[in-house]
């Protein structure tokens, strides 16, 4: 069975400390401003969601309250979704801009 050899295994670790394109720390998305806001939210597979925004994280994954399905009105209560399926945000409460904060 073949193995990586070590000269390579080198190479990939230098690449990946010198890589511009990955950095250490990544940092989440600012969405303190929609917090405790009306929002919809559209996701992967042609699906619209309604509700509160009660929580997020750095990798985008959501808590909504009081959602339902934009469609159909269809009441769906409390929702975590994962943020690799979010494909759009917005607002429908009024939110307070940098310049107003």
């Amino acid at each position: 069975e073949q193995g990586i050899t070590l000269p390579l295994l080198f190479a990939l670790n230098n690449l990946l400390q010198h890589s511009k394109m990955a950095p250490k720390f990544q940092k989440g998305p600012d969405l303190k401003r929609f917090m405790d806001k009306r929002m919809k939210v559209s996701l992967n597979g042609n699906r619209n969601v309604t509700g509160t925004l009660r929580g997020y994280d750095a990798f985008l994954n959501i808590v909504l309250e009081d959602a339902e399905q934009t469609e159909t009105g269809q009441y769906l209560g409390q929702l975590v979704i994962r943020g690799n399926s979010v494909v759009q945000f917005e607002g429908l409460d009024r939110v307070p801009t940098a310049a107003t904060t």
